[in-house]
Parts: C-alpha cells; sequence; structure tokens
C-alpha cells in the first residue's frame, strides 16, 4: 500500500534590512528541496515607489506579512527571517500566534526587551541621522564582533538596489524605537521555534539568544562558528540550515 503524500510546508522568508529578498535565499530555496512551498516577501519598507511608504511603521510589516500570505493561500505557515525580518517575524508571531505553525529567526535585529530597545533608541536612533555615506560605514560597523574586522569593500559600482537602503535603514529604526510589542507573549508560543546566529557578530545577538531561549524553552540555539552578520549561516551553509529547518518543519 502505498504511503499517503506529505503536505508540503508553507514557509514566509523574511530579509533583513540591506539584501533583497531574492538575493538573501536564493541559495536556501535551492537547497530546501521541492516540499516547501515558499514566498520570499520583501519587507514593506520597500514595498513601493517611495522609500518610506507613506504612514510607514512596524505594523506595516506585520500587516504585510498576513497580506503575503493571504494572497497564496496560507492560512497557518512557518516564519523565518533574518535580521531585520527577523525582528518582524518576532513581533508577528507575538501579535498573532494563531497563523505561525513554528518560528525561525537568524540574528533578529532586536528582540523587543526593554533593554534591547534602549539601546536601539540611544545608539541607533541618532545613527540614523548620519548622512548616508556615514550612516552605512557606522550601521555595518556594528555587525560585528568586538575584535573582528569588518570585511573589505567589493570593488566597482555599488547594485542598484542600495540607493534605498540609507532610507530603508533609517525609516526601519524609527519604526522599532517606536514600535510596543507584547515580547512576553511568546512565552505561551508552543509551537516549534528556533535562533541562529554566528560567532563572529556582535555579542548582541548571543545575548538576544539567551533572553528568547529563557522565554521560549522549546527554542533550539544554533551557533555557526567563523560566521557574522555580514555572511550569515543561510548564506555561507545553506544546505545545513536546510537540514535544520527542515527538521524544525518536520519535513525530516
Amino acid at each position: 500500500m502505498a504511503s499517503p503524500a506529505r503536505e508540503s510546508a508553507p514557509v514566509v522568508f523574511l530579509p533583513g534590512i540591506l539584501m533583497p529578498a531574492s538575493l538573501r535565499y536564493r541559495a536556501l530555496l535551492d537547497a530546501l528541496g521541492h516540499d516547501v512551498l515558499p514566498v520570499v516577501k520583501e519587507l514593506e519598507v520597500y514595498s513601493g515607489s517611495d522609500v518610506p511608504p507613506t504612514g510607514y511603521r512596524l505594523e506595516s510589516e506585520l500587516d504585510g506579512i498576513e497580506r503575503a500570505a493571504d494572497e497564496v493561500g496560507f492560512e497557518t505557515f512557518h516564519l523565518y527571517g533574518h535580521s531585520g525580518g527577523g525582528a518582524c517575524a518576532l513581533a508577528f508571531t507575538a501579535h498573532r500566534p494563531d497563523r505561525v505553525r513554528s518560528l525561525a529567526v537568524d540574528e533578529p535585529a532586536v528582540d523587543f526587551d526593554v533593554e534591547d530597545l534602549t539601546y536601539l533608541r540611544e545608539k541607533y536612533v541618532p545613527m540614523v541621522e548620519l548622512p548616508p555615506d556615514q550612516l552605512m560605514g557606522a550601521f555595518v560597523g556594528e555587525m560585528f564582533r568586538a575584535g573582528v574586522e569588518p570585511p573589505p569593500r567589493s570593488e566597482g559600482p555599488p547594485p542598484m538596489w542600495m540607493r534605498t537602503r540609507p532610507t530603508g535603514i533609517a525609516a526601519f529604526v524609527r519604526a522599532l524605537a517606536e514600535s510596543d510589542v507584547p515580547i512576553e507573549r511568546l512565552r505561551s508560543f508552543d509551537r516549534p521555534a528556533q535562533y541562529s546566529y554566528g560567532s563572529l557578530s556582535n555579542e548582541s545577538w548571543e545575548r538576544r539568544a539567551e533572553r528568547l531561549s529563557a522565554l521560549m524553552p522549546q527554542m533550539v540555539i544554533e551557533r555557526y562558528e567563523g560566521l557574522h552578520h555580514m555572511n550569515t549561516s543561510h548564506v555561507a551553509e545553506p544546505e545545513r540550515v536546510a537540514a535544520s529547518l527542515r527538521r524544525l518543519w518536520g519535513l525530516g
């Protein structure tokens, strides 16, 4: 007797504030297999011709996640977010846990802890007032553990999408700073959860791992040796990340 066909996994992928979603997840999607139904969603801050869109705030991102899932008929879905997208994934799960089958975040920009938001407001909100060139250098410099040298800048002209990044970063940071996310609600989230970070990334991501795992005891923590926020796990080790996510999603 033939085994019943296994349901494909519906997944919404959210990128960070720098790289477009299609580039961010290209290698990971190739490694995941054909039984994954992916929605690779760009952040709402870059969703229109104006960056940011009029009235943009964190709730814009949460509404965008729900709208993207509704458009493809996902009543519930697995949620994976990197950096800014990881912060959005945490916020969405806190606000709308009934729609989330599992939560996976890779180096989320914030975890909405009081300490974390205070640091964001004191460090990053003034930073986004800098001229674009200074902002990008200061922003990228914060991605690494103390003593780790950032990689050299790529030669040649930057890609076209980089033109919107200083404005997008500034809008996103302000939206996070003004947000009110009931992160304590994640304590009652009883579905699978995972957190990944690189050993060379800023120490803040290790502290977020500790806080979130205390809040969500079922959360699996994965540390990737020798990697950092600008060379993250799903880009550098897509096969390992794919295998880990497939276990999280019950795909074996």
